[in-house]
């Protein structure tokens, strides 16, 4: 017994990093990948900080729903520079090694930002709620103090449940077990690394996205509930279409994000389920990030109304030089 504890310890003290299996030999590719992650980055990047810029710049822009839309772009910058930026480098030297603090880190900070996406898109429904279902108390409850409020919320809870999930997950022993079946550093797939006893790490874990996930989702679907109800009930049909605009955005982005969560969670992880949880991975971390804005800006009459005036100027000062 002793002789095993010890080996132990000796295996646990070679783990110094992880090795990220990514989707594959893919190796052959490598440069193309590059380029496509690089793209997709980078249009994520301006996507989502035109979005913000727009925000700032525009007085009429300076209400709650613009306030969470940006903050939300935040998130998404900060969802992607948590992972693309490794797999660019992965591309480029061939490397797949992540240091064994760096794969901490990087789940750490990805499913606290991911914790966070959910407490605020049930503050954007919320809004959305208020605004089509209490019209006339909307101005008075969503003001300037209740909606940074609710974005700080937002930022503390998920920030304190991925704490609770990280502190345990530094507990772990981990031994001669170090290839990780992904694409970045997501929590299941470390634990399931681990040769400790997870069943507590496992059990708050449960408990953590119960409270995090689950209850954020439901409280999601329960506003966007009313507010389809309240939308049925108006006669006129302009009245329907112009009430569902205002929501209908955000409703995208919330069936697409939490749709693919979902997948991801639920699934079995083993045999072929496993790779299509790396795809629906890939949405919610990847695309979803980089479609946003496009949804937003497409779907939006203020942005998109903004957007052509932007281009007007640009092209009548280009035309006048």
């Amino acid at each position: 017994m002793l002789l095993e504890k010890s080996s132990e310890w000796q295996n646990t003290s070679r783990i110094k990093e992880f090795i990220l299996l990514g989707f594959g030999n893919t190796k052959n590719i490598n440069p193309l990948l590059f380029i496509l992650f690089l793209t997709i980055y980078t249009v994520t990047l301006s996507g989502n900080l035109l979005i913000i810029t727009l925000v700032m710049m525009e007085k009429h822009l300076h209400t709650p729903m613009y306030f969470f839309l940006s903050n939300l772009s935040y998130l998404e910058i900060c969802y992607t520079t948590v992972i693309i930026p490794k797999m660019l480098g992965t591309f480029l030297s061939g490397k797949r090694s992540i240091s064994f603090w760096g794969c901490i880190l990087q789940m750490h900070f990805f499913c606290t930002l991911g914790a966070t996406e959910c407490y605020l898109l049930a503050a954007m429904s919320y809004d959305r709620y208020l605004a089509i279902c209490r019209p006339f108390h909307y101005v008075l409850i969503m003001n300037n103090k209740t909606c940074i409020l609710l974005v700080t919320i937002s930022w503390i809870n998920g920030s304190f449940l991925i704490t609770i999930l990280t502190s345990l997950l530094t507990q772990l022993t981990f031994c001669n077990r170090y290839k990780i079946d992904h694409f970045f550093c997501d929590f299941t797939p470390l634990v399931r690394l681990s040769c400790s006893d997870t069943w507590m790490i496992e059990s708050v874990a449960l408990m953590t996205s119960t409270v995090g996930l689950l209850s954020t989702f439901f409280i999601t679907v329960s506003f966007y509930a009313l507010i389809i109800r309240a939308i049925l009930k108006i006669p006129s049909l302009d009245g329907k279409k112009k009430a569902f605009s205002t929501c209908s955005s955000h409703l995208t982005v919330v069936s697409i994000f939490y749709g693919s969560l979902m997948f991801v969670y639920i699934l079995p992880t083993t045999g072929k389920f496993e790779d299509m949880k790396k795809g629906f991975s890939f949405v919610y971390t990847v695309l979803t990030p980089i479609v946003n804005p496009f949804i937003y800006s497409l779907r939006n009459k203020d942005i998109k109304e903004i957007l052509r005036k932007e281009f007007f100027k640009f092209g009548t000062f280009s035309d006048y030089h």
